[in-house]
């Protein structure tokens, strides 16, 4: 797949056969680049000229964690559940050139749009997947991956089955020796949904011989318990880092304020979350 194109995105629209929403490439009104819009929502964002520009405050995040658990620029594998605009595939490809990089998404049209509209950097080895995350990660027949991304919308009014303990378990077992599994959660005022999946990944994690979850998160999200998205993260990556250094190493990529809490700091915020019920 090459990211080399003559014109720019054309701005047409494609009806999604599973939500029946339409899907469309437009220009982003606040700075450089390019959006996906759907249902009228902006989803992701894109640059087009500049992959390593991530918008999105969680994906930097994400973003974050792959670029210390790895040596500079070496190549890794990859699962994406959830396709996007593909801002993070394409950041792997800029920053780690030849990594294999495999994409799940339930809507057929979505990538197809992508592909064509917003063409990802030359040399990109994309492969792409289309159908349920869950079911789809039992039919792999891939090595095991350094690293697994669930970014589906996984919140409190998502698919059931896309959370919970047995499903990050199923992810968990994806994963290399030190590979590490992201996972974004969007959560509403009090983020109860985030201390519920915090402690699911925490046994998950236990039941595989791993330390628990890390969160990632906006500080004030997590001090005033506010709308927005957190990621939370586990895995040999972040199992055998000294916790402070890797927090440390975190915390000043930002973006900022930037909140990075290790294991027990994430089951001491799932407890004062749930306490308050």
């Amino acid at each position: 797949m090459t990211g080399k194109r003559a014109h720019l995105p054309s701005g047409r629209s494609v009806q999604l056969s599973v939500s029946g929403e339409q899907a469309r490439i437009v220009p982003d009104e606040h700075g450089e680049g390019w959006v996906l819009e759907i249902g009228g929502a902006l989803q992701s964002h894109v640059d087009l000229q500049n992959p390593g520009a991530i918008r999105y405050e969680y994906l930097r995040r994400m973003a974050n964690v792959l670029d210390v658990g790895w040596s500079p620029a070496q190549p890794i594998s990859i699962l994406h559940l959830g396709a996007g605009a593909l801002t993070l595939p394409r950041y792997v490809q800029w920053t780690r050139p030849g990594s294999g990089q495999t994409v799940v998404e339930l809507e057929r049209e979505l990538p197809s749009l992508v592909l064509a509209e917003l063409p990802p950097p030359e040399g990109t080895d994309l492969t792409v997947v289309i159908g349920d995350a869950r079911a789809e990660l039992e039919q792999l027949r891939e090595p095991r991956f350094d690293a697994v991304v669930l970014d589906i919308g996984t919140d409190a009014d998502a698919a059931a089955h896309l959370t919970g303990a047995e499903f990050y378990g199923e992810l968990l077992n994806q994963l290399t020796e030190t590979g590490v599994l992201l996972i974004n959660i969007g959560d509403e005022k009090g983020l109860r949904f985030l201390a519920q999946q915090a402690r699911a990944l925490e046994k998950a994690a236990a039941d595989v011989g791993l330390s628990g979850a890390w969160t990632l998160a906006d500080t004030s999200m997590l001090d005033r318990l506010q709308t927005d998205n957190a990621v939370l993260a586990a895995g040999g990556a972040v199992t055998e880092w000294e916790q402070e250094s890797l927090r440390s190493e975190l915390l000043a990529a930002g973006p900022h304020p930037a909140a990075v809490l290790d294991p027990a700091q994430t089951m001491a915020l799932a407890e004062r979350i749930q306490s308050r019920d």
